[in-house]
């Protein structure tokens, strides 16, 4: 399947022409500086347009001059976060291949997996790395019996011998020749590859770009990682094609010590930045008075909070603790996107603070969003803004009919953004992003996303496949977890996953897996508060029978954009995987243990 076309009003045709047109425009200009670490400091490294197009350039022409690997499979980028993976991603461009941008394995475990199974999904023709990862990854293919697979390295200063950047030509490539593909972040054993084309990165960039209403010459900065749609697309190649600078640091870099963040803000002037909610959650808890005091923040005018739900009280607590350095309400921008539509579909506006919806949780539990009652319990929404240049409508997964404002069903897409499936997955693409409406209208991606509309703003709820059905009533895993985590302070917030699991009852039954934070884990009692979870969610939610099992700080499994591995920890628990310091389970869930488990402690609600 072929993305749609896109007319040719954009101001470059592919990401080679974006940077070609800054080497003539600004030769000299910073197109990336990297942070990295050098102890407790963090040390600039500066690449110009006419640096990272050399490097380009001399990547492209080693991968055309290899005697081995088939210049039509893809080329997969196995790189640490620096700017050695950024000129290894431009010269796959710039040599006309398609890369696929993913984390460097390490110690054998699920890294590993993962990117073993992108190797074999994607039937990967060459592997680009440091030269000090050559030889491992190297030894690695062939035990993997990838023996056609060709292992080059690319790396800053290691651009002399045969690869002349002078030899480089530019490639012939189409509107709807694969780019790149992005695999999510979540995938392990059966990785999906989406397959981004030049006209999809094309109108996606526009689309960024006329949202946020992007400058020439902008200044970004960002921590996220460069193999992640958000910090690829969004904070890479976005001041890329609109001929600016972009400034990053590691994810480690910044968990470490999240005020470097705000201090990169700072010093270099950055005007657009984005985060998972748990980033801006991270600042808020961890950022001291020392760290802020002399911070100015007014330079960011577009903050982009997505790729997890976006909480409200985070973005209030956010501005309410920086607003004193400068930063302006209307900066934090709750966005919606995913990698099957490139990157973004709707975002806030950058000149009007975010809006909040506060509902009927009852009536969010039958898909209506309707107005908060006092006399009932209510959820507040966040406005995730206004589609850009992608149609947005909402259906019933079910019955595929298009339903009204302020209801709550599927979110579907369609636009030149939307990309060209997943790589070698007909039927999987064709159910999925030809979708077809009740009354006709075809041509649809299916996100799996929840969502209503209402006064043209995007409200994003849930997942459909991590959604709660309980005795009738839709419960999102998102809601139990923070009301778990605000009712107690030994709780870590964001270290919480809930799901179902189906008892040899038949029967779908809730369990919790919440974090003890560290300082407290060895302090407190267990028992009491496994108890406290059981009375509180019979109380607030009517769930009458939960499992909970309480763990270390750590054991909740991320994406690497954040994202609680819902699914991963549902099968790590039926697996009795899961190092439980307490748990209190209902016997049919029990029951669903294996032997080695740890010994649990039988509910009596």
């Amino acid at each position: 399947m072929r993305g749609l076309p896109v007319p040719h009003q954009f101001p470059h045709r592919t990401l080679t022409d974006a940077v070609r047109h800054g080497v003539d425009r600004h030769p000299e200009r910073a197109a990336f500086v990297y942070l990295r670490e050098d102890g407790p400091d963090l040390r600039p490294q500066r690449l110009t347009y006419a640096e990272l197009d050399r490097r380009a350039r001399v990547v492209a022409t080693r991968l055309r001059q290899s005697a081995k690997g088939d210049p039509a499979r893809p080329v997969l980028l196995l790189y640490p976060p620096t700017l050695d993976f950024v000129t290894a991603f431009l010269g796959c461009f710039y040599a006309g291949r398609t890369a696929i941008p993913a984390p460097l394995p390490d110690e054998p475990g699920e890294r590993l997996a993962r990117v073993g199974g992108i190797l074999r999904d994607a039937r990967v023709g060459a592997v680009l790395t440091l030269p000090e990862y050559r030889q491992p990854i190297g030894a690695w293919l062939t035990a993997a019996g990838e023996r056609d697979v060709v292992c080059l390295a690319a790396a800053e200063g290691d651009d002399e011998g045969d690869a002349d950047p002078d030899l480089w030509t530019p490639p012939r490539v189409r509107d709807d020749d694969v780019a790149f593909l992005q695999y999510s972040s979540g995938s392990t054993s059966e990785p999906k590859g989406v397959m981004v084309t030049h006209a999809n990165l094309a109108a996606n960039e526009e689309a960024i770009r006329t949202a946020m209403r992007t400058p020439d010459g902008v200044v970004a900065g960002s921590w996220l990682p460069l193999y992640h749609d958000m910090g690829l697309i969004g904070m890479t190649l976005q001041p890329l094609w609109v001929g600016g600078t972009s400034v990053q640091m590691s994810p480690i870099a910044f968990v470490k010590q999240p005020h470097r963040w705000l201090r990169m803000i700072h010093d270099y002037r950055v005007e657009g930045t984005a985060s998972p909610d748990f980033g801006y959650e991270l600042c808020v808890r961890r950022v001291t008075e020392e760290q802020s005091a002399d911070l100015d923040l007014s330079s960011l005018r577009v903050a982009l909070d997505g790729a997890e739900p976006v909480r409200a009280e985070t973005v209030r607590a956010f501005v309410r603790r920086f607003a004193g350095n400068g930063l302006r309400p209307e900066a934090i921008l709750p966005s919606y996107g995913l990698a099957e539509n490139t990157l973004l579909v709707s975002s806030g506006d950058t000149e009007s603070p975010h809006l909040e919806l506060t509902v009927d949780a009852h009536a969010l539990e039958r898909d209506e969003l309707r107005p908060a009652r006092s006399d009932r319990p209510a959820r507040t929404l966040v406005a995730c803004g206004r589609p850009t240049d992608t149609e947005v409508l909402i259906a019933d997964p079910v019955s595929l009919e298009v339903l009204p404002d302020g209801r709550v069903g599927e979110i579907w897409l369609r636009g030149p953004s939307v990309t060209a499936g997943y790589w070698n997955r007909e039927a999987l693409t064709a159910e999925t992003f030809r979708a077809a409406t009740a009354d006709g209208r075809a041509g649809y991606f299916r996100t799996g996303d929840l969502g209503a509309l209402l006064d043209g703003e995007l409200y994003v709820t849930g997942r459909i496949k991590e959604m709660l059905i309980q005795h009738g009533r839709n419960l999102y895993p998102q809601d139990i977890e923070q009301a778990v985590q605000d009712a107690e302070d030994a709780f870590r917030r964001g270290g919480g996953a809930v799901f179902t699991v189906t008892g040899a009852d038949e029967r779908s039954h809730v369990v919790v897996v919440q974090e003890l934070r560290n300082r407290v884990a060895d302090d407190v009692d267990p028992i009491r508060l496994a108890a406290g979870v059981q009375a509180l969610l019979s109380r607030r939610f009517q769930l009458a029978a939960v499992s909970v099992a309480l763990v270390r700080q750590g054991v909740i499994r991320k994406t690497t954009s954040g994202k609680t591995q819902r699914v991963l920890m549902r099968q790590l628990f039926l697996d009795g995987a899961l190092p439980v310091l307490h748990q209190r389970l209902t016997p049919p869930v029990a029951a669903l243990l294996p032997a080695t488990a740890p010994a649990a402690e039988p509910s009596r609600l």
